[in-house]
């Protein structure tokens, strides 16, 4: 028993799996993080969580997600990506309502890239009893 503790650990410590953060910024796997959103295995909880995981399909370029999480009113027929735009980090300033008890939120952030960032209050709703993002304005620095 010994000798096989000791050879899985050796296995274990030789091969060390890499798992990146989610580009949401929670230290969750992306797998575990946004993915299961990405893939369609839930629906985000909540308007910060659908946040989240859109800033995280911006990163990943999912139009499909975008559009699928986008209100039907205000959704555009398609997500033009900037081809040099790289995202490098989210950090959310303020969440107002948005929980499992709401039918509304708002959501303010701030999305940096290489070379700037973007400061916008999103507002999110409940369609069918998913959240989705409405639009956004940006408030003055």
């Amino acid at each position: 028993m010994s000798r096989r503790t000791s050879q899985s650990r050796r296995q274990h410590d030789s091969a060390p799996v890499h798992n990146p953060s989610c580009p949401c910024g929670l230290a969750e796997a992306y797998e575990k993080c946004c993915g299961r959103f990405h893939r369609g295995e839930t629906a985000a909880p909540t308007a910060e969580t659908l946040m989240r995981s859109r800033y995280s399909a911006f990163v990943k370029r999912d139009e499909a997600y975008l559009l699928r999480t986008w209100h039907p009113r205000t959704r555009p027929a398609q997500v033009d990506f900037d081809p040099g735009m790289r995202w490098t980090g989210l950090e959310i300033l303020e969440t107002t309502d948005g929980s499992a008890f709401h039918s509304t939120g708002t959501v303010t952030f701030r999305a940096s890239f290489k070379g700037g960032s973007l400061h916008e209050r999103s507002r999110f709703e409940r369609v069918d009893g998913a959240w989705v993002y409405v639009d956004g304005d940006f408030p003055e620095a």
